[in-house]
């Protein structure tokens, strides 16, 4: 799956999702940060799943109802626990993701909304 990264995910999680097999984006890297709103949009430009810590890009999602190519937040990882959750979303909801989806992790937890629910 393609993903990008936020700046706010631990840039060590790059490795360890690549080595899975995924094709990965690292904001962190860039040169100059450009913004919630260019993050969402390069991510939909380039068909990439965009992973982040920040609830802002939820808000963009629904309340501005800004395109995405879907959004996973972390909550409550630990920098070497992103990679692992993440692996582990991608594992039961790509489909999901890859649909539009917005999903929540957080321990013991999982929030779905899917493209189109207005729950």
């Amino acid at each position: 799956m393609k993903l990008l990264l936020d700046s706010c995910v631990w840039g060590g999680a790059v490795d360890r999702l690549r080595a899975a097999g995924h094709d990965v984006v690292w904001s962190g890297s860039w040169p100059v940060d450009p913004g919630d709103e260019e993050i969402l949009a390069r991510a939909l430009a380039e068909g990439r799943v965009l992973v982040t810590l920040d609830k802002d890009f939820g808000e963009l999602a629904i309340v501005r109802e800004l395109p995405h190519a879907g959004i996973l937040r972390l909550v409550g990882s630990s920098a070497r626990q992103q990679a692992e959750v993440t692996l582990k979303v991608l594992e039961g909801h790509a489909t999901d993701l890859a649909g539009g989806a917005i999903i929540t992790a957080e321990a013991g937890r999982l929030r779905v909304r899917l493209r189109g629910d207005g729950a």
